[in-house]
């Protein structure tokens, strides 16, 4: 064996046992540091201020006697109110009626010639308050909470008048 590589496998060997020393170290110092979180933790009689850190931001009312409560929420109209039904078809009704995802019928008369026949109001509510059928499933209003119910109409009522 030439000098050259003795003195690589004496590098090599050094560099092995430095990395093994390095994560014996690690794993000690990472031990002791869990240790004493989980000490803290366990001599907490009082948990209190972690259950207050961990609680969820909503709760479901179980109670079938609770009342409900109302409460004012300024929200937002989507597009700022706009009643234009092909700007809110383009932003948002295209994505789903374009592509026929989720079942949604594309903007040919024959895939809405069942739906026609149930009139105009029923199809408003149904995209207003969303609708799984066989066909497919409609979420509420698209899927945007914050399209009010006229802006929903209008989208509806311009896809019916551009059928192909």
């Amino acid at each position: 064996m030439s000098d050259q590589d003795s003195i690589f496998f004496r590098n090599f060997s050094l560099l092995v046992f430095g990395l093994f020393v390095f994560i014996i170290l690690i794993a000690v110092v990472s031990g002791f540091m869990n240790s004493e979180i989980y000490a803290e933790v366990e001599g907490q009689k009082d948990r209190t201020a972690i259950q207050e850190s961990i609680k969820s931001v909503a709760a479901v009312n179980t109670d079938p006697n609770a009342q409900p409560v109302v409460q004012a929420v300024a929200t937002a109209i989507a597009f700022d109110g706009s009643l234009d039904g092909q700007m809110i078809y383009d932003n948002v009704c295209m994505a789903c009626h374009t592509t026929g995802a989720g079942g949604a019928p594309k903007l040919e008369a024959a895939a809405w010639e069942n739906r026609m026949d149930q009139g105009l109001e029923a199809m408003v509510v149904h995209a207003i308050e969303g609708y799984q059928g066989e066909a497919g499933i409609m979420p509420a209003k698209g899927g945007r909470s914050d399209l009010s119910d006229e802006q929903v109409q209008v989208a509806v009522e311009y896809m019916l008048d551009n059928l192909n």
